[in-house]
Formats: C-alpha cells, sequence, structure tokens
C-alpha cells in the first residue's frame, strides 16, 4: 500500500470569497498531499453571509478569526490572512499553504511562498484572476467539484480540442522529454510532477480523472499500461 503522506499543511480560509459546502472536498484534497494541522477562516462572523462557514468550523475543527469591517464594506480580512501566512512561513514547519479564494490580491502572497521552496494549493471558483491560478503550484476549481458526473462527461474536452490547446500540448511534450528513456519512454510519475513544476496543472479541469486518461485520449502519445506485483502503472511516449 502507498504511504500516506506526512507533510505539513496550512489550511487558510477567506471566509468571504470561499463556498463553505466545499470544505469536505478540500479537506479530503488536501489529505492526499499531507495532514492539515492548521486550519484557520477568517472574516466577520457577525454577517449573515457567513452562516454557511459557522455551520461547518467546529466539525472540521476550524478556527474562525474575527475581522470586523473597519469601514463599510471593507474588512481587514486579506491583511491579517497575509499576516498569518507569514509567521506561518517563518516559525512553523509548514511545507504546503492551501489558500481558499478567489481573490487575486493572494497572488504576492503565493509567490513569496513558493520563493522559500514551499508549494501552494489554492482552491476558488471559475471568475478567480489568472495571475492568482498561476502563482499556485496546484488550482483546483471548487464549481467544477460541485457538477455532476453527466455535467462532467458533458464538459470533457476531446481529444481534438485537447491537440487544439497549443499551451497544453507543449506542456505534455516538454514533460515526456524530460523524462524519457532512449526509446522514447517516460514513466507517467516523472511526467506529472514535471507537469505540475511548470504551473498549476490539474488533469481534472479538462474532465479527465486521471492523467493516464487524458493522454489516452490524444492520439499523438501512446499509452502502456505496466503491471509490477499489485501496483499497476504507467508510461507514455509521443508518436
Amino acid at each position: 500500500m502507498p504511504e500516506t503522506p506526512d507533510e505539513s499543511i496550512a489550511l487558510l480560509i477567506d471566509a468571504d470569497n470561499a463556498p463553505a459546502a466545499k470544505i469536505d472536498f478540500i479537506i479530503t484534497e488536501l489529505a492526499t498531499h499531507g495532514v492539515v494541522n492548521v486550519r484557520k477562516a477568517y472574516g466577520n462572523w457577525t454577517k449573515r453571509g457567513l452562516s454557511g462557514w459557522t455551520k461547518v468550523l467546529h466539525e472540521y475543527a476550524i478556527e474562525p478569526v474575527q475581522l470586523f469591517d473597519m469601514v463599510k464594506g471593507k474588512n481587514g480580512t486579506d491583511m491579517r490572512l497575509l499576516i498569518d501566512a507569514m509567521d506561518l512561513l517563518y516559525t512553523k514547519d509548514v511545507q504546503t499553504f492551501a489558500l481558499i479564494s478567489s481573490d487575486c490580491d493572494f497572488t504576492p502572497l503565493c509567490t513569496r511562498i513558493r520563493a522559500e521552496g514551499k508549494q501552494v494549493i489554492g482552491f476558488g471558483g471559475q471568475n478567480t484572476p489568472a495571475p492568482f491560478i498561476n502563482a499556485c503550484t496546484k488550482f483546483l476549481f471548487l464549481d467544477d467539484e460541485a457538477e455532476s458526473a453527466e455535467a462532467k462527461k458533458e464538459r470533457k474536452s476531446s481529444g481534438n480540442q485537447l491537440k487544439g490547446n497549443t499551451k497544453l500540448m507543449n506542456t505534455l511534450r516538454r514533460a515526456i522529454d524530460a523524462s524519457a528513456d532512449d526509446d522514447g519512454w517516460a514513466s507517467l510519475g516523472p511526467v506529472g510532477a514535471h507537469i505540475s513544476n511548470q504551473g498549476p496543472f490539474d488533469h481534472r479541469t479538462y474532465g479527465y480523472s486521471k492523467l493516464s486518461d487524458l493522454f489516452k485520449a490524444i492520439d499523438l502519445f501512446e499509452v502502456e499500461r505496466m503491471k509490477t506485483g499489485n501496483r499497476t502503472t504507467y508510461k507514455v511516449r509521443k508518436r
């Protein structure tokens, strides 16, 4: 059985810009990366709009951080989250920061954390600005998670649509070239790692539950299944 990751994760939630209904998905996803030791949600808890979060805080052991509105329509949520993140960066052994927000203001925070060799996993809506998404090591769209299985099937990109995505194709080809052996075959694990290092890529964004399925959908690549004991792995190469 694969080992469970034990890296420490800090979960920092901008409650004003994140849906409480997706907390189970967020926690489940983070469990595949490590242990969520720090869990904080920031907002003005006197507002009705945050009632969804108040219902799940205790269930998921999330610490609420109260920020009153300093002037009408403006509170100190962003600044307090940033201060806490920097404190954690320099005083705690945290390897991964999970930022839950669709606010572009957190882009400089992401780049600063990554400059220290840490990972940033972002979660937000489809309306999240590109600079914030690109600044994260990995970014997951919470709207996608909420879709029904039928809706996801309809949204799945076809092989031709994938081939028409020049940026995606260049990313996939470069990852194979960087990991290929003399025969052009590359193990999917290193390929996936190389892709992740280039930007916040996630195969589920294109409607595929596995990276191997994404490659299989594109007829410009060969995918071969390998069996080692009870473990199944894949390798891929360009045609």
